[in-house]
């Protein structure tokens, strides 16, 4: 496109005092890393897009099915069984030539989020996956660069801004959830969805324009079943030295205390050979206690058991604690191959 046509694109925008020639160009400057293309992503990526962000990486290595297309509206049925960062950027291309989209066809993990992050203007945590959010968070917060994140269940959720300038995602929560609810299991409405996935465009965009009050260090809160809506600053919150943190499997040394919390029917091969089997109430329970100079690695599939489990470990041991989270889908949702 040429000059003008940009302009006359982009002129509903710029025309708003808090936009105009800088803020279009600083949209256009920025290089946006959002994580997961599923439901949140859906408008996230559309309003981005739209809005002319110069260019994006999408992460997920994820594939559609078609229980998830009720709120991942990028998709069509034709799209099941296919990557979804490759559709999705397919589908953003023809809304905006103008913005170069990337695709990274793998998860994020502890391995590889900080090359990532490092190369990104604004970091977009559109998992909902409590793992990759504490992951994201660390890694954005040791590099400085701002987060955006959002999580969202049934008809409830939220989007904040974290780290750069405000406290990081430690600072709101702290703890993991007592249970591991999903939108598999406990289910979600797609407009609820919709509706904070647009939040966190506009969190994004105020972000890159130079929006005052700054979206970093605030966090808005949705209850669509009560259609109420709050929010609060947290800019001076205590932002806790990260504690019980994510690594890859791959970094397990053989002098671990390694505890294997999925069982065989989940995960009939252990993180690693010399793995323990336990549960989190044998943990409870029994007090097994590494070595002084051990460190202890707890694993399971989603991160929760394991956040659990050191947090028992944690009360009566005060030695060196990490988590893995293994990312197995369960079979009732396992992707095609």
């Amino acid at each position: 496109m040429v000059g003008g046509d940009t302009m006359n694109r982009y002129a509903r925008q710029i025309c708003l005092a808090e936009v105009g020639d800088a803020g279009q160009a600083a949209i256009r400057a920025a290089h946006v890393l959002v994580v997961g293309v599923g439901g949140l992503a859906a408008p996230v990526l559309q309003y981005l897009v739209a809005a002319g962000v110069g260019q994006l990486t999408l992460v997920d290595g994820d594939r559609v099915t078609l229980s998830n297309l009720h709120r991942q509206t990028l998709f069509r049925e034709a799209d099941v069984g296919k990557a979804k960062a490759v559709v999705a950027a397919q589908t953003l291309r023809a809304l905006n030539a103008e913005c170069v989209i990337s695709t990274i066809e793998i998860p994020l993990d502890p391995a590889n989020a900080k090359a990532f992050v490092a190369q990104s203007t604004l970091v977009l945590d559109c998992a909902d996956n409590f793992a990759i959010s504490y992951i994201l968070s660390d890694t954005c917060k040791a590099l400085g660069v701002p987060l955006i994140s959002a999580s969202v269940l049934e008809f409830g959720g939220y989007v904040g801004g974290f780290c750069h300038t405000a406290p990081s995602l430690r600072a709101v929560f702290p703890d993991l959830p007592d249970r591991a609810a999903t939108c598999a299991t406990a289910g979600v409405m797609g407009p609820v969805v919709g509706m904070i996935g647009a939040a966190q465009a506009q969190m994004a965009l105020a972000y890159l324009i130079g929006q005052t009050p700054s979206p970093l260090g605030q966090l808005l809160r949705f209850d669509l079943r009560n259609f109420r809506f709050s929010g609060f600053r947290f800019d001076t919150a205590p932002d806790p030295a990260p504690d019980l943190t994510f690594i890859p499997a791959s970094n397990i040394k053989p002098t671990d205390f390694v505890v294997e919390l999925r069982g065989t029917d989940e995960a009939p091969t252990p993180v690693a050979a010399h793995a323990k089997r336990l549960t989190v109430a044998q943990i409870a329970d029994h007090q097994p206690t590494p070595a002084a100079n051990q460190r202890a690695v707890f694993a399971c599939r989603s991160g929760l058991r394991a956040w659990q489990a050191a947090t028992h470990l944690r009360s009566y041991w005060g030695g060196d604690i990490t988590l893995i989270a293994m990312g197995d889908t369960p079979p009732t949702e396992r992707q095609p191959t």
